[in-house]
């Protein structure tokens, strides 16, 4: 590969994508608030939403010092990241509470990057995500879901059009905004029909000693506040061209 081939793909990789149409941030916001509200499109999308749920869970281990022992998908979109340590203590809230932020969380981190109009990155760094979580997989829906995934975000970066690309990641983007607040209205209502007797927020309560509702309500107002900072730097590409 020459010297001007890898200038060429740091140059693509790294460089600003040129602004979308405004009409393109609202529609893309809109397909992805009905992906999450229209009922038989978000029993197949919300696996994108396990997947940052459990690499939530993943990081957040690995970064409070605690050792990942694998992360498992199922068909029926739940998930399953076990991880060893201390079972009480600060590393292991942190662990139990990155799960239900993290979509949200990564949501606001692409907004940011689409906000400096860095589509190729985003969607190259999604791809790396997904590769560094397919190494801690055990099951083989994981795998599956995983590359799959990773195929379709590596195709639209890599041969896509501008305009698709743009698409697809402001779609995606909107889309895991809009998708890390509606787990956590159905985290609650199974734990209130006795379905969910060891969610997230339960363990929470075991080890804080704090009632499971409240780590329901934090799960709920961190990402109320994700999507508007999200919707706010997003809308900043559409404003200007709406205004033009």
């Amino acid at each position: 590969m020459s010297i001007e081939s890898v200038t060429d793909f740091w140059d693509k990789l790294l460089g600003a994508q040129p602004d979308p149409p405004g009409l393109l941030v609202l529609l893309t916001a809109l397909a992805g608030l009905l992906a999450v509200a229209f009922r038989p499109v978000w029993r197949i999308a919300r696996n994108a939403v396990t997947i940052a749920h459990e690499g939530g869970h993943a990081l957040f281990a690995l970064l409070t010092g605690r050792r990942l022992r694998g992360i498992r998908l199922e068909f029926d979109t739940s998930g399953l990241t076990l991880s060893s340590g201390r079972p009480t203590g600060p590393g292991m809230m942190l662990t139990l509470l990155g799960g239900y932020i993290a979509p949200s969380l990564v949501g606001v981190l692409g907004a940011w990057l689409l906000g400096g109009n860095r589509i190729t990155l985003l969607l190259w760094l999604a791809v790396l995500l997904l590769l560094l979580m397919l190494i801690n997989i055990r099951n083989l829906f994981g795998v599956l879901s995983l590359v799959v995934t990773g195929a379709i975000v590596f195709a639209v970066s890599w041969w896509a059009s501008p305009e698709v690309q743009a698409a697809f990641a402001y779609a995606g983007v909107w889309f895991l905004l809009f998708g890390g607040v509606r787990p956590v209205f159905e985290l609650q209502s199974l734990r209130r029909r006795g379905r969910m007797p060891e969610s997230d927020a339960d363990q929470l309560a075991h080890i804080t000693h704090v009632p499971a509702l409240f780590w329901v309500g934090v799960f709920l107002v961190v990402n109320v506040i994700a999507l508007l900072v999200g919707a706010f730097l997003l809308a900043g590409q559409w404003l200007p061209a709406s205004t033009s």
